[in-house]
């Protein structure tokens, strides 16, 4: 009985002790769900014990960033908001945490909500440190089971495996490629030399030399910067530099919503669109959709709106006008040959009834003025019914 007691009490002792050591399920935890891997699909919290769906309401890039990182996965990369016919409940993000989301704990509330965020991060490319989501140094998980992120020697990739990164983070072309361009770091671990032939959807589709580094020199770490998949544009106006504001953000091509809007954002925006200052802005009413929210106050210069923006729903969008540098030299480019020509012709014209005028003074100084003018005072005079004037017998009468 004593036995039995006494291996109970271990056996009870155990189980604590592995209970203990067990990593708990956490709270405040994400999860992306129906997508085609772990690194994308519909986000959902795990916020007071209980799984719901995150409204999209203030959603925005760090935001995004921060869920790829909790998740193991590389860049935010697409972020599309999708909507129900019904109301259910939902984890809201705080106004106050959509602008440090250092800490995710008490960012989010209980409401009710038809419209849910689907966010894709890359699997296994992430750029760091960089100006934008289009640029940083080069990190890339070649081991699914492996959580590090190792970077990549600047001497391991060329431009051909630059396209392939850019493609797959959702980015254009790419435009520098370079080391230590965005701040020197500790050498990499160890990375493959790839083999891409840039047509490849992703780095890990290349092959790669099958022998890996243990380091490279330092500086010499992959910085890459990709042209931007983000833009603003102008649509539905008279040019380039007027018309209805979008913007194509994390590749979802939105309406800019007017909350807070200034003219000073709309300065910054004309700015980015090559376009001179700008003119105005108004707002327009259309039906209720998705938007893009830029944060009043935080968009300071033209390289930077990409962390002031936020997910939003409104039926209140925006028409931009700026002044349009390509008119101004539309006008001077016809303008200018036009007048030349009218100038031309006005000389041309000139010199010729100078010249005529010439030539008639000299026939009448000569006296071809009685030869011109006879046959012309003849017809005169016979229409108004009179006999002409012998010049030649005029003279007394006898």
């Amino acid at each position: 009985m004593e036995l039995k007691l006494l291996l109970l009490l271990l056996w009870s002792s155990g189980v604590h002790l592995e209970d203990r050591n067990r990593p708990a399920e956490a709270d405040d935890d994400f999860r992306l769900v129906g997508g085609s891997s772990g690194c994308s699909g519909g986000v959902e919290l795990k916020h007071l014990g209980e799984w719901r769906p995150v409204d999209d309401d203030y959603w925005n890039m760090k935001l995004s960033t921060a869920v790829c990182e909790r998740l193991r996965c590389g860049s935010a990369i697409s972020l599309k908001a999708t909507s129900e016919s019904s109301f259910r409940t939902v984890w809201r993000v705080e106004y106050e945490c959509s602008k440090s989301p250092s800490d995710l704990k008490n960012c989010f509330r209980s409401s009710y909500a038809s419209s849910f965020i689907i966010l894709t991060c890359s699997d296994s490319v992430r750029l760091l440190n960089g100006s934008s989501r289009c640029s940083g140094r080069l990190q890339v998980k070649t081991n699914p089971f492996d959580q590090t992120w190792p970077s990549v020697c600047e001497a391991d990739l060329d431009l051909q495996d630059a396209q392939v990164v850019c493609r797959e983070l959702g980015c254009g072309a790419p435009s520098v490629l370079q080391g230590a361009l965005y701040g020197d770091v500790q050498t990499p671990r160890w990375s493959p030399e790839f083999q891409c032939g840039g047509h490849e959807s992703a780095l890990l589709d290349c092959r790669s030399s099958g022998s890996a580094r243990s380091s490279c020199s330092p500086g010499k770490a992959a910085e890459l910067t990709c042209s931007g998949g983000d833009e603003f544009r102008l649509v539905g106006g008279a040019s380039r530099c007027a018309g209805s504001l979008e913007l194509k953000y994390l590749g979802e091509q939105r309406p800019v919503e007017n909350d807070g809007f200034t003219m000073k954002t709309a300065a910054l925006i004309c700015e980015q669109l090559k376009c001179d200052s700008a003119v105005s802005f108004e707002t327009t009413d259309v039906s209720e959709q998705f938007m893009w929210f830029i944060h009043p106050g935080c968009f300071q210069s033209p390289s930077d709106p990409w962390n002031c923006l936020e997910s939003w729903s409104s039926s209140h969008t925006l028409k931009l006008t700026c002044s349009d540098p390509t008119n101004e030299i539309i006008t001077a480019e016809v303008l200018l040959p036009f007048l030349a020509l009218m100038f031309l012709l006005m000389l041309g014209m000139w010199l010729y009834c100078k010249v005529l005028f010439s030539s008639l003074l000299m026939l009448w100084s000569s006296g071809w003025s009685q030869t011109l003018l006879t046959p012309v005072s003849s017809c005169l005079c016979r229409s108004a019914g009179g006999r002409p004037t012998d010049h030649k017998t005029r003279g007394t009468l006898s």
